[in-house]
């Protein structure tokens, strides 16, 4: 009789910084046998945080990847970054998981990077189990937490035991048996919330059993309605265990089958120590064996030539990948971050939040400019969020969130690519829209026109927040089929020379929100009708003209430039509010709301990205040191007066 195939639950661990989540990691990794010693944050021996400079700050940078074994499952845990400047990374990693851990602290509570993991993971529907760490830590009170849960991230959640000798060494959390009387009803009245047969029985006085508890406690996770919550501590391990074994009782195994089509997604790309790329990707559905074509988004493709999976021993190289299996495979240089292979059913589109800063890069020494380039170029492969772009002066530039990431990238660009590197102070990032409609049409056999290809394009504004759309309204007939083979494959190459070209609008900033049809499209023959007659059309000439039509469009549809604006939230004393209010005015900001909570004031604003330091270096005098300040991207806003341009 063969074996039962594997069971996979692909598990991640989220948190705001230094709530835990790399110490938690490394206990279930230990409880799961997998290691036979406890690393440490501190002295940087913790399996996840394998990067130098990882160990060095203490922080997770990059998403990594480790796996143990629980009775039937193999989990793979994927331990992402705390620090808001990687929520890039955080959420290529939701899309590939079958569940997740959400760490809080005990001392500090809901944080501000709790709340936007939480929003992405209840966007996403991923099963979330919660965990307060530390309440073995002086000021730990697990209540408190809770009650902010329930008015900040959701009122959905089942506290799954009580916390002993809190603010101790000795601490421990008590998992409820789920015939405690206590435990039922607190259980029952949260659970029927979301199922009117429970809740009809609780009204009429039933007793809901054991069994039916356990069952819909299990369903409503599952389903992403219910959210229990355990609590413990990484640092001593309690707790632990009983978060441990509800991962076989409350999270769901992935699914798929062998037999069908590869599915599978991309979500971090590396360099091996060779310099080539590996990728990690999510099975989701069939099998991948050792030089087996993958066919990639824009008729990219590749054959892997070596497979690996977390094993006991750390990667190891397997003969296949099967669903639910995460792996890395290597040999395949057309990948990218964020592709999908084959077909993947209804992809989540990651919803992280564009960087809203641009900073200058130069060298130490001239001679390694190129060495820099080269070295960028590698780091947008990774994350292409970094956007590498080269100012009016020639310097490379990278978009950036904040900075502790220019921070790591300056370390990164030392000690993995030996170039001494300086950035300039960060500047906003801002983009274009087109603001009317404009077409062009290059012909072929025109004095305008020294490439033997017709291109026709026309550009039209498209709602907010829509990205660059490419639509083809031409006839096959008049594609150059013997150069592309297929309609889409040709359109998927003007639209590559379409997007590069948009790179840098009227004032030098990006283009966006636009639709862009190619409208004509010719080529050459040497027996053709004077109008296509000459030589042959090649690939060259399409890549020359469609960046130059492009432009030509743009320019007739002109641009407005557009700021990033930002939605704060403060949280202050309520008899500073007035004079935050006045601030916020002169600053420009647009009120959103004011609320009173106790002591405290919450008001809610709209700010351009520009002003936000300048109010972060004002909070603390006015609110006497107390004020709380968050914020996230709320989207552009033309820009008043006169547009900036890109390197000015």
């Amino acid at each position: 009789m063969s074996p039962a195939p594997t069971r996979f639950l692909n598990l991640g661990i989220l948190a705001h910084v230094d709530a835990g989540k790399t110490t938690l990691t490394e206990r279930l990794l230990h409880l799961g046998g997998a290691i036979d010693e406890l690393g440490s944050v501190d002295s940087g021996t913790t399996r996840t945080d394998t990067l130098a400079l990882e160990r060095r700050r203490g922080i997770t940078i990059k998403s990594a990847v480790v796996s143990f074994t629980l009775g039937d499952r193999r989990i793979n845990v994927v331990d992402t970054p705390g620090h808001p400047d990687f929520i890039a990374e955080v959420e290529r990693v939701l899309g590939v998981l079958d569940g997740a851990i959400l760490v809080l602290s005990a001392v500090e509570g809901v944080q501000p990077q709790t709340r936007i993991l939480m929003r992405a993971l209840q966007r996403l529907r991923v099963p979330t189990l919660l965990f307060v760490n530390k309440i073995d830590r002086v000021g730990a009170d697990l209540d408190r937490v809770v009650a902010a849960v329930r008015t900040r991230l959701s009122p959905d959640v089942l506290v799954m035991g009580q916390v002993r000798q809190a603010g101790s060494r000795a601490a421990e959390f008590c998992v409820s048996r789920y015939d405690d009387p206590a435990f039922a009803e607190r259980a029952t009245t949260t659970l029927a919330e979301h199922d009117e047969p429970l809740l009809r029985g609780y009204v009429d006085g039933a007793v809901v059993s054991a069994g039916r508890l356990r069952t819909a406690i299990s369903a409503q996770t599952t389903a992403g309605l219910l959210h229990p919550v355990f609590a413990g501590s990484a640092a001593t391990g309690a707790g632990v265990g009983d978060l441990m074994a509800s991962l076989s009782t409350l999270l769901p195994t992935a699914s798929g089958y062998a037999e069908d089509a590869v599915s599978a997604r991309v979500f971090k790309v590396e360099r091996g120590s060779g310099g080539e790329k590996v990728a990690y990707l999510r099975m989701l559905r069939g099998t991948v064996r050792p030089r087996q074509l993958l066919e990639l988004p824009g008729g990219r493709s590749g054959k892997p030539s070596a497979l690996e999976t977390y094993g006991d021993r750390g990667w190891e190289l397997v003969d296949s990948l099967g669903p639910g299996t995460i792996g890395r495979i290597h040999g395949v240089p057309a990948v990218r971050v964020g592709d999908t292979a084959g077909d993947v059913p209804d992809p989540a589109e990651p919803q992280f939040p564009p960087p809203t800063l641009e900073a200058a890069v130069r060298t130490e020494r001239p001679e390694d400019g190129p060495a820099l380039r080269s070295a960028l170029a590698q780091l947008a492969d990774q994350d292409p969020l970094i956007n590498v772009h080269v100012d009016a002066s020639g310097r490379p530039t990278v978009s950036l969130y904040g900075r502790v990431q220019q921070e790591v990238l300056e370390a990164t660009l030392a000690d993995e690519y030996g170039v001494q590197a300086r950035f300039a102070d960060a500047s906003v990032l801002h983009i274009e829209r087109p603001s009317g409609v404009g077409t062009a049409v290059e012909r072929l056999n025109t004095p305008s026109n020294p490439y033997q290809a017709t291109i026709g394009l026309r550009i039209e504004p498209a709602d907010p927040g829509t990205g660059i759309r490419f639509v083809v309204a031409v006839a096959a007939r008049d594609v150059p089929l013997y150069l592309y083979g297929d309609v889409s494959r040709f359109a998927a190459t003007v639209e590559q020379h379409v997007r590069g070209a948009l790179a840098a609008g009227l004032y030098g900033w990006a283009v966006t929100d636009c639709v862009v049809t190619l409208i004509e499209v010719a080529y050459s023959v040497a027996d053709g009708p004077p109008s296509k007659r000459g030589p042959r059309s090649t690939a060259l000439d399409y890549r020359k003209v469609a960046p130059v039509v492009c432009v030509q469009a743009l320019r007739r549809a002109g641009t407005q430039v557009c700021e990033p604006v930002l939605r704060v939230s403060l949280e202050i004393p309520e008899d500073h509010a007035a004079a935050l209010q006045s601030v916020l005015g002169r600053m420009g900001a647009e009120p959103v709301g004011q609320w009173q909570a106790g002591a405290m004031a919450r008001i809610e604003a709209r700010l351009v990205a520009a002003r936000l330091h300048e109010l972060q270096h004002q909070l603390p005098d006015l609110t006497g040191g107390e004020g709380v300040l968050q914020y996230r991207f709320d989207g552009y806003q033309p820009v008043h007066g006169r547009p900036p341009r890109r390197g000015e």
